[in-house]
């Protein structure tokens, strides 16, 4: 019985293991650009690298109202922000979260964003069987005029 008992043990041990492999995500560079006094909206942005097929979802700050993922994109020669429901994180391939791209939005700010202050957010990320996860990250907030690798691709402001 006791025997047993520590197999199954195992192989709940085992299965979480592995559950959290597949769906398991590195988060680097993660920064939010400063706000200006009144402004209520501001963008996070990162670089995501899923260790197996997985899906950014949502995302989460208690320094926001409201936080969506969204997407930035030029049609007819306008720039257009939309949400969206999703970003595709192809295994083992960097997905960069960046201005003129799709990046978190953080909306209804509850206090300005301010340079070398950093902020926490949740991501949720959904494995191909559907399993969802949150990563937590810290934000470095960076100057109004910074971009990420020195170039701004327009990122529009809400």
């Amino acid at each position: 019985m006791q025997l047993l008992i520590k197999s199954s043990l195992l192989a709940l041990a085992l299965t979480t293991a592995s559950a959290f492999a597949q769906t398991q995500v590195t988060v680097k560079e993660a920064w939010v650009r400063a706000t200006a006094a009144q402004q209520k909206a501001t963008g996070a942005f990162m670089t995501l690298t899923a260790a197996s097929e997985a899906r950014l979802v949502a995302a989460q700050s208690p320094a926001a109202g409201t936080v969506e993922i969204h997407e930035s994109k030029t049609e007819n020669n306008v720039m257009k922000m939309r949400a969206v429901n999703a970003v595709a994180l192809p295994a083992g391939k960097p997905v960069e979260l960046k201005p003129g791209g799709f990046h978190v939005m953080l909306m209804d700010l509850k206090a300005p964003a301010k340079e070398g202050e950093s902020i926490a957010l949740t991501l949720t990320i959904e494995g191909k069987d559907g399993k969802r996860e949150q990563v937590e990250v810290k934000a470095q907030v960076r100057a109004l005029t910074a971009a990420a690798k020195g170039h701004d691709h327009g990122h529009m402001k809400h």
